[in-house]
């Protein structure tokens, strides 16, 4: 029986994906799993794996095409169809039936290509265009190497350095002139949102117009940590691989302090609370575009190790657009690093639906009071912490978020796990 093959969501605020290479083609054979094609978005590059093994029997969009999620871009068994050629965004929400592909044309360093006529489509991707607004390209003046003139990422980064490189003609001797601001911070300038950062945007206040936010902050003693990771910090990365931040100690003493007060890892779905069977964590990575949340999914069940190294590897990822389909969302709770550019503390917005997301501060030496069993003062310096939870005052009471708060601070100033 025929079986479809559907362009994934890569991310909740992902309606779209280009389809950067086919590893396969029409009549070849492929095993379930195995890597059928290649995607990009805005935010993820990712390997699409074939979900059933079979004859792949028809390709309905061609690479450089442009997709929404959920539609149906190749048929696994049945009767075999040809490759089609490259279609524009318009054509590729409802393609026609699939037309014989053409061999690719030879990519050649691309020359300026006369303007485009009046209300011609200029067939490119998100990505394409993202690029050609960060440098200023005119697209009509881009050759495309693709189907039916498509201009592909290489396309645009031959005109690029083909434009760098190529000699300038003389010009008559000027004043100097001041320099120009970076572009594109140029004063008066109207620039268009990119839709990762309109996606963003629109979430952020819907979550805070649909939830009534609440901010508890709280400064905790990191002084054990710190010293804990600078004596194991060598041997740790020798014997794991990864470099021993203070992220996952923060992410294991969030995860038992969630399994101590579910509620702050539960959501509301209408009337009703949902308490989540798994702790889905959500680590908030800033990227150049924008912020993606790669989740680490039932963060209950993994050593400490482990968490060390899915942290790093799904931040690493993410800022090389390679995170998979499935990473990317679904989290329960979310850790957001406003400290990492100095902030003392940050007052985050939930990530929809979750009910809670936790803030951390910069880590900072300060002179602190310290009182012995015997009620005496000493002043010492320790590393301390900020700390604030953001939680839905719909679903979470202030003792609620208290509790879980002083679960998580003792978890860290207390510290007693083994590290691995």
């Amino acid at each position: 029986m025929p079986t479809d093959v559907v362009m994934p969501q890569m991310g909740e605020s992902i309606t779209e994906g280009t389809i950067a290479k086919w590893l396969k083609k029409v009549g070849d054979t492929v095993a379930q799993d195995e890597p059928l094609l290649e995607i990009s978005t805005d935010k993820v590059d990712a390997e699409i794996p074939a979900p059933i093994a079979g004859t792949l029997s028809e390709i309905r969009f061609a690479e450089g095409d442009t997709v929404e999620v959920n539609t149906v871009i190749a048929v696994i068994g049945g009767a075999a169809a040809s490759q089609p050629e490259a279609k524009s965004p318009a054509t590729a929400a409802a393609p026609a039936p699939a037309a014989q592909s053409q061999p690719a044309a030879v990519s050649t360093p691309p020359e300026d290509a006369p303007p485009s006529e009046p209300g011609r489509k200029i067939r490119s991707s998100p990505l394409v265009r993202r690029i050609a607004r960060e440098h200023q390209v005119d697209l009509a003046r881009v050759r495309g190497t693709g189907s039916a003139g498509r201009i592909s990422k290489d396309d645009i980064l031959a005109y690029l350095k083909t434009r760098t490189a190529a000699p300038q003609p003389a010009q008559p001797a000027a004043a100097p002139q001041p320099p120009k601001p970076p572009l594109p911070q140029i004063p008066g300038e109207l620039v268009p949102m990119t839709r990762m950062r309109a996606i963003i945007a629109e979430r952020m206040a819907e979550s805070m117009r649909i939830a009534p936010h609440v901010h508890s902050v709280y400064k905790i003693d990191m002084t054990r940590i710190v010293r804990l990771r600078e004596r194991a910090r060598e041997q740790f990365e020798k014997r794991h691989g990864v470099k021993l931040t203070f992220m996952p100690f923060i992410a294991a003493a969030a995860v038992e302090a969630l399994q101590q007060h579910p509620i702050l890892n539960a959501s509301l779905e209408g009337t009703s609370i949902r308490y989540h069977v798994n702790i889905n964590l959500g680590i908030a990575v800033a990227l150049e575009w924008g912020l993606i949340v790669p989740v680490i999914r039932q963060a209950e069940q993994r050593s400490f190790a482990d968490l060390a190294r899915t942290i790093a590897d799904l931040a690493a990822r993410a800022r090389s657009k390679k995170l998979q389909p499935d990473e990317t969302g679904g989290s329960t709770f979310t850790l957001t690093n406003s400290g990492l550019f100095g902030d003392e503390f940050g007052t985050p917005i939930i990530n929809q639906p979750e009910s809670a997301i936790l803030a951390i501060g910069a880590l900072k030496k300060e002179p602190v009071v310290l009182t012995d069993a015997e009620g005496n003062d000493t002043i010492a310096i320790r590393s301390m912490q900020h700390f604030c939870l953001g939680f839905d005052h719909r679903l979470i009471d202030g003792a609620d978020a208290g509790k879980f708060m002083t679960y998580f601070k003792k978890a860290l100033e207390n510290w007693n796990r083994e590290i691995g």
